[in-house]
């Protein structure tokens, strides 16, 4: 066999490496097409459906669009109001034990309803945020989010996950899903359903529903409350089916909202400077 293709390259070498050239310069060139202007929030973008010819606009061609109010504020004012924005936030920490006060309902509407002004790619506002207060339910809750991080603590976060939590003395018991008088639970639509049916694209959910998140812990700390950001890990699934949400959302964030224990402590954290994370060009 190597006695046949040793003289068939010989005679033809030319027309070999000319294809393999060829073979590696479409190569190349696909792949600059197929990464070009991509990013790490691809998949939201260029996410397919099964009847996304059939999909209706996001936004109705005809939209109408109106004069932007705004009344420029002094230089001054300017100053003051982002000073005292970053004294509210930097006040923001993780608590992880709360009295069992209630909270008006109101408050937790209107910081909800805060969350839900977030931009979203082409309006589709990808979000759902499901309150729960029903104690019942909070312990459901508990039960699930306990019961899947006793195994990730024991077996899938492994050593040095665990080791790098001890600090903050964090565990699988999560008594603040119970006592805390509310839980949001934040889902990202990873895409929408028409009234007949049909899948409607959401595009940037994961971006969109981000931004939204940081919107709602902000407005928790404005509104003089406080909150854990808990993501509980492999709960996604049994907590969507346990509140009835529909296969097209999952979960994100799990927020417990109300007011601290009295006595409730928190680790002595500090912050990056500004010059750690401002990059002036």
């Amino acid at each position: 066999m190597i006695s046949e293709v040793l003289p068939f390259c010989s005679k033809y070498w030319y027309y070999v490496i000319l294809g393999i050239a060829s073979y590696c310069f479409t190569n190349v060139l696909l792949a600059r097409k197929r990464g070009r202007e991509l990013d790490d929030n691809t998949e939201d973008i260029f996410e397919k459906t099964s009847n996304e010819d059939e999909d209706l606009p996001a936004l109705p061609k005809d939209l109408v669009h109106i004069p932007f109010i705004y009344e420029r504020p002094p230089e001054e004012e300017l100053k003051n109001r982002a000073r005292e924005f970053y004294g509210i936030c930097n006040a923001r920490r993780t608590v992880r034990f709360f009295s069992s006060d209630p909270v008006p309902l109101g408050v937790i509407r209107d910081i909800i309803r805060a969350a839900g002004t977030a931009p979203s790619g082409a309006h589709t506002e990808p979000w759902t945020f499901v309150l729960v207060s029903d104690d019942k339910k909070k312990g459901e809750i508990r039960e699930v989010v306990e019961r899947e991080e006793r195994l990730n603590y024991v077996k899938r976060m492994g050593k040095k996950w665990t080791t790098d939590l001890t600090p903050l003395k964090t565990n699988w018991v999560k008594e603040y899903l119970t006592t805390a008088p509310y839980l949001i639970l934040v889902f990202k639509q990873t895409y929408g359903v028409l009234p007949d049916g049909k899948r409607k694209i959401h595009y940037y959910h994961e971006m969109s529903v981000a931004i939204a998140c940081g919107m709602l812990l902000t407005a928790i700390q404005y509104a003089g409350l406080v909150t854990l950001t808990s993501t509980p890990l492999n709960c996604g699934p049994a907590l969507r089916s346990l509140l009835g949400r529909p296969p097209s959302e999952k979960l994100c964030l799990l927020l417990p909202v109300g007011y601290p224990a009295v006595d409730a402590t928190i680790p002595n954290l500090h912050r990056k400077p500004l010059g750690d994370i401002l990059v002036e060009i």
